[in-house]
């Protein structure tokens, strides 16, 4: 419905009613308060974040370092297998070295003193370390005895023990003893033969004459 002012008078305004002072401070400390939070939570979130972010930062370099090591672990490892590969090798050769170089000299050393008993032959030698056992025939155990005795005066064997003697019948006309015994290697030289004196009275032999005297 139009409402029409007959009067011709202006209708009056409505009056503003004013804003109390206390609210706007109010309104303003609000408007302030949450400003600053608003601040200190965007501080806040960046340098957690940043705290973060140095965090896997770390955590990355941790992880490449750990490959790292466990590459060089792996290396180590394989180092380590085939130095000792290697050191195994080395001491077999030592090994063969040594028996080599002294198999002859034992040999010999065993030869001679069988040589010094009567009635007395080996059948069997063989050598495991630093023992050799010795299986033979003999006369008698006289003669056995005297072999033992001839190996320690050899200074090339140190502990000499007798496993077993008894009777044989390998030669049917005489009577046998088969031994067997182990005696204990001490890698001492053999004793070297004296040198033979000069006969009484014997002239040096002459030295040679220069060449190219008439």
């Amino acid at each position: 419905m139009i409402r029409i002012n007959l009067l011709g008078q202006a209708r009056p305004k409505a009056a503003k009613q004013a804003v109390p002072l206390e609210a706007t401070v109010q309104i303003l400390f609000l408007a302030v308060a949450v400003g600053l939070a608003v601040v200190i939570l965007l501080v806040t979130y960046f340098q957690q974040k940043k705290s973060l972010d140095a965090v896997n930062q770390k955590i990355e370099n941790l992880r490449r370092e750990k490959a790292s090591l466990q590459q060089i672990k792996a290396d180590v490892d394989r180092f380590e297998s085939q130095k000792a590969e290697l050191q195994h090798r080395i001491d077999v050769i030592e090994t063969l070295q040594k028996n080599r170089t002294g198999g002859q000299e034992l040999l010999q050393m065993v030869a001679n003193t069988v040589v010094r008993v009567d009635s007395l032959w080996l059948t069997s030698l063989e050598r495991k370390g630093d023992s050799l056992d010795i299986q033979g025939q003999a006369g008698s155990i006289n003669a056995v005895a005297n072999f033992i005795t001839q190996l320690k005066r050899s200074g090339y064997f140190g502990k000499v023990e007798i496993k077993e003697a008894k009777e044989t019948d390998i030669v049917k006309s005489a009577q046998t003893f088969g031994f067997t015994m182990t005696a204990d290697v001490i890698h001492a030289p053999p004793p070297t033969a004296p040198a033979q004196p000069q006969p009484t009275g014997s002239k040096p032999p002459a030295a040679p004459a220069d060449k190219g005297r008439s």
